[in-house]
């Protein structure tokens, strides 16, 4: 297939199939994580719909307008703004990878930029509302104190939800303090961990996690009863139990610890590249949006208690 003239590689390549070898692309050459190339090949078959419904048959069709419309429609779908920028990524490495593996001849998405708009500030919970949240779990059974240590350790360290869900007893030094947490890319960061999450996990391990195995065995600090880890929708469901048990009435999502996790740093006055390693964000404006969130906080401070608010 490499010897084939472009037109013909491109006329027996129908898109599902570029789809299908830009995510091995992903697996074998790039290393990305399994949840990225899963939420990769879903935007993208979403993108396949689109252009099947604007009769858009061949790749060497599709303009930047195509993808610009793609992108506006999901947003007008009401579509976060995270999961535009992760689409827009998607997009952007897909047509990266078909120009360079000489599928296209021009890279109709190598201008493709998402809006500023599109870059909301996440939601984020107060200092109060975290404390709520903290004490909503009842440490005296066997799932609430599990439930207690895994919100403590992701508001103690900023971990995703994937992450907290595949940390492993060998990944643990409660002594010293800290974590080891693979994270995207399988990149490996060191994350502190706070005397109460520490105090917490170490309560948990002693006495609930041998309750929950059983007879089993399991390398995850958190297992589920058959020994694997626990998986991120059931966490997610226990989260969304204890949001309502708190009676906060934010929109808390699986990332909302970490929001709270890095804006709170910022607030007591940390280091924003101490908080991007932390964090593991590869860009340091990733990080940043992070100080627009304390400083609309701010603003919203003063113009409530501010004479001339």
């Amino acid at each position: 297939m490499e010897n084939e003239p472009l037109e013909e590689r491109v006329r027996i390549s129908p898109l599902k199939v570029l789809i299908d070898a830009f995510i091995q692309f992903l697996s074998v050459e790039r290393g990305l994580s399994l949840n990225t190339q899963v939420s990769y090949q879903l935007d993208l078959v979403q993108f396949q719909g689109f252009l099947e419904k604007n009769k858009i048959k061949s790749v060497h069709q599709i303009t930047r307008e195509h993808l610009t419309d793609f992108l506006y429609l999901k947003k007008a779908q009401g579509t976060s703004a995270s999961s535009l920028g992760r689409k827009g990524a998607a997009l952007r490495s897909f047509f990266k990878f078909l120009l360079r593996d000489g599928y296209l001849a021009h890279n109709p998405a190598e201008i493709l930029t998402s809006p500023k708009r599109w870059h909301l500030i996440p939601e984020v919970l107060s200092i109060e509302e975290i404390e709520r949240l903290l004490k909503s779990p009842d440490e005296k059974t066997t799932l609430g104190l599990r439930d207690k240590a895994v919100l403590e350790l992701m508001y103690a360290t900023g971990m995703r939800i994937s992450e907290a869900t595949h940390v492993k007893i060998s990944d643990l030094n409660l002594e010293m303090g800290y974590v080891r947490c693979l994270g995207k890319g399988n990149k490996e960061r060191i994350i502190p961990v706070g005397s109460q999450a520490v105090r917490i996990v170490k309560k948990f391990i002693l006495k609930s996690r041998s309750q929950i195995l059983g007879q089993k065995i399991s390398e995850y600090l958190f297992p589920s009863s058959r020994g694997s880890p626990l998986t991120r929708q059931t966490l997610w469901h226990r989260i969304k139990r204890h949001v309502r048990q708190s009676r906060i009435k934010k929109e808390v999502t699986p990332h909302t610890l970490r929001h709270s996790f890095a804006t709170h740093l910022l607030s007591g006055g940390a280091d924003l590249r101490v908080v991007q390693e932390m964090l593991g964000h590869a860009d340091i404006s990733t990080t940043q949006i992070y100080t627009r969130v304390d400083r609309s906080r701010l603003k919203n401070v003063h113009k409530q208690f501010h004479p001339r608010g």
